[in-house]
């Protein structure tokens, strides 16, 4: 199954309201009860009096209740057992724009709207995707299609997997649904913890550090406007990895490309 881009902040939902209710006034993000008027013209700190699984749940519901992003990074995929590089703006309405690579060999420009899905490859992503096959089936299909846009329909077979790149509540991995219950599953719930500040792309942001088992995670939250995921780092050695998510709310490129497109769908026919 292919791993979404927020599991590690499901992990964090899932321990959120069972662990929050037991924190100790002492484990509060401010952590300090001195003198009001001795510490009054201080800046005010981040999320001061949250802990860090507050500030966790809060920006889980900030990200997933966003109605569209931008997500750039690494993303680990379980069926191939290799990485999918991605930089695509998506939103909720099922629409994309952007482009991906498998492995580092060549790209693809992704456009999905409601009812198309156009693709343009370059020569090394269609040779990396056709290893196997005859060496005068992938010369004619780099022909035909190397540096032209595509399209099909996202209804059809051949789209499902490519069209789930777009599908931003499927990217979200349905985290507004995990609840404490989920975490018995695992038989110790995950921890997280505060690890001071740190900018992503200019942005300040309080970073968390979250681990569930062997798997491990660096959170970036948003502290100025909605606290927002900016950065997720896998740590874990086995697999690690790093997406950063921007652009909340703005409108998804998705257009039409301009010019000749190859009709795949007609192909097939």
């Amino acid at each position: 199954m292919r791993r979404t881009a927020l599991a590690a902040i499901c992990l964090v939902a899932a321990a959120t309201t069972g662990l929050t209710a037991c924190q100790s006034g002492t484990d509060k993000a401010d952590g300090r009860t001195g003198d009001t008027a001795a510490t009054s013209n201080k800046p005010k700190e981040p999320f001061a009096g949250l802990t860090a699984e507050e500030i966790a749940d809060r920006a889980m519901t900030a990200t997933t209740g966003a109605s569209s992003l931008r997500m750039k990074g690494d993303i680990k995929d379980d069926e191939s057992d290799g990485t999918i590089h991605i930089d695509m703006a998506l939103d909720k309405k099922n629409e994309c724009a952007g482009t991906m690579g498998m492995g580092g060999q060549g790209k693809a420009d992704l456009i999905k709207t409601s009812h198309t899905v156009y693709m343009k490859y370059d020569e090394a992503f269609l040779r990396e995707q056709s290893k196997g096959e005859a060496k005068a089936d992938v010369d004619a299909a780099v022909d035909m299609l190397a540096g032209k846009w595509t399209r099909m329909s996202a209804k059809g077979s051949d789209a499902k997997d490519i069209a789930s790149f777009c599908d931003l509540e499927t990217v979200l991995g349905g985290a507004e649904d995990i609840d404490s219950d989920d975490s018995s599953s695992v038989g110790v719930a995950p921890s997280v913890t505060r690890a001071g500040t740190a900018k992503v792309d200019g942005a300040t942001t309080v970073v968390l550090k979250a681990k569930d088992g062997k798997e491990s995670y660096t959170l970036y939250v948003a502290t100025e406007g909605k606290p927002y995921l900016l950065r997720l780092d896998s740590t874990t050695p086995s697999d690690p990895g790093s997406i950063t998510f921007s652009d909340f709310e703005k409108p998804v490129p998705a257009r039409k490309p301009v010019g000749h497109i190859v009709d795949l769908d007609a192909l097939d026919g």
